[in-house]
């Protein structure tokens, strides 16, 4: 990335420094030597209250809204991506670092992986919503049932027999997302999150199923709005890559430091689809701050249809008068409550295990769950998640999940860190 972040004036901002001064360091270095068990319910800003230099830094405007954190976030999170993330940060103002699929991860790992378990005769029962989950009476964790609605229509169940497996998703971040279009705002609709209810229910039959209220209750502080644009040609991409010198693909994330929304967008390679046609180009971008105002539209992003978000990246990149508008094929926002409710404050316990002690058939793989060394928000945890539910709960011991890299024992590693907060 040639243009990491941009001001308002939009002059590319130099951040090849760190701009930390030593009380930035310092404190840096003590929350990656706090141990996980002082830092419960412990926000970022609890932490930096009497530091809050780190605010002005290039680090936080580029940490934040490469990994979407806010102020009010999990120190626990916070930290376990300091350590998980820790080869990133010498190369942090270019995102190096950060691998991609061909195109987008849809087309590049869902439908090969669907096709190959298609052929495997794999039942894949879709439109249908888990509204409960029995389990046998008496101690230890078995799944004995599962409770759903099809199409919305009258509850149905599936008994689950004890040689069964009953994996679930305990919690979604995409949970009540909502799409909007050109001329309407996605809406703002946080009210009965079906995978954290579904959360609540089992974590109220048995313990050690974890606690989704620290996740789930507070979607004004978990939400982020995103944004698809849809292109005919690529006159707009081409002016873009004039501004940025990155041309699609790999510029990576550019952020407007100064946008009261806090938007980024990134152009990814083109085609991003499959079956995307030569004559159509496709960007995306996102916003922390749904419920401000905008800079040049003075309305929240979250009141904003597809068009009005499109004219404050324009006006962000001094573009408004170049009449991009005319190529519009579709700006889709969709707005996400529950987005990065995995960076809420949190104790320990709040997150079951993969595989909660006693159970016989019954585990958790999500965002949600706990693992240690490893960072939510990625595929890495997702895949780690399901390994360890199917392992465990089978005796497989031919393979071994793979262990997470340990950067921060790395002196090497850790060598460059701290000569590039120098910088």
């Amino acid at each position: 990335s040639r243009a990491r972040l941009v001001n308002l004036e939009r002059e590319i901002i130099d951040t090849t420094t760190m701009g930390f001064n030593n009380g930035d360091r310092m404190m840096l270095l003590k929350v990656l030597a706090t141990p996980y068990a002082d830092l419960d319910d412990v926000t970022i800003d609890d932490w930096f209250k009497h530091q809050p230099h780190i605010y002005e830094t290039n680090f936080w405007y580029m940490w934040q809204t490469t990994f979407a954190f806010q102020k009010w976030s999990s120190l626990f999170e916070f930290k376990r991506y300091m350590r998980r993330m820790m080869f990133t940060f010498q190369t942090m103002e270019t995102l190096e670092a950060i691998t991609r699929t061909p195109l987008d991860q849809y087309d590049s790992i869902i439908v090969p992986l669907k096709a190959f378990l298609d052929t495997h005769k794999v039942d894949f029962t879709v439109k249908c919503t888990v509204t409960d989950i029995d389990f046998k009476e008496g101690a230890g964790i078995t799944a004995t049932r599962i409770h759903y609605q099809r199409d919305g229509r009258q509850p149905e169940s599936q008994e689950v027999r004890e040689q069964d497996l009953c994996l679930i998703t305990n919690g979604c971040m995409t949970d009540r997302a909502t799409l909007g279009d050109l001329h309407t705002p996605a809406a703002w609709a946080p009210e009965n999150p079906i995978s954290g209810n579904l959360w609540a229910k089992v974590a109220a039959k048995k313990q050690g199923l974890g606690n989704p209220a620290p996740f789930f209750d507070k979607p004004e502080e978990s939400n982020w709005e995103s944004f698809t644009v849809t292109m005919r040609g690529d006159r707009l991409l081409r002016s873009i890559t004039k501004f940025t010198s990155n041309i699609p693909g790999n510029g990576a994330l550019c952020t407007f430091r100064d946008s009261q929304w806090l938007m980024s967008y990134v152009v990814a390679t083109q085609p991003h689809f499959k079956g995307q046609t030569d004559d159509v180009t496709i960007f995306w971008g996102y916003a922390l701050n749904s419920d401000c105002p905008g800079d040049f539209i003075k309305k929240p992003m979250r009141e904003c249809t597809g068009a009005e978000i499109f004219d404050e990246l324009m006006y962000h990149l001094r573009m408004q008068d170049e009449n991009h508008k005319a190529d519009i094929i579709n700006v889709i926002p969709c707005m996400m409550p529950y987005t990065t409710a995995h960076f809420q404050p949190r104790k320990m316990s709040d997150r079951p295990k993969v595989v909660p002690d006693g159970s016989t058939n019954f585990a958790l793989i999500s965002q949600f769950v706990e693992i240690e060394d490893e960072m939510s928000f990625t595929e890495e945890m997702s895949v780690r998640a399901a390994r360890m539910a199917v392992y465990q709960l089978t005796g497989y011991n031919k393979k071994q999940v793979c262990p997470v890299t340990p950067y921060w024992n790395q002196p090497k590693t850790i060598l460059a860190c701290i000569k590039k907060s120098f910088e």
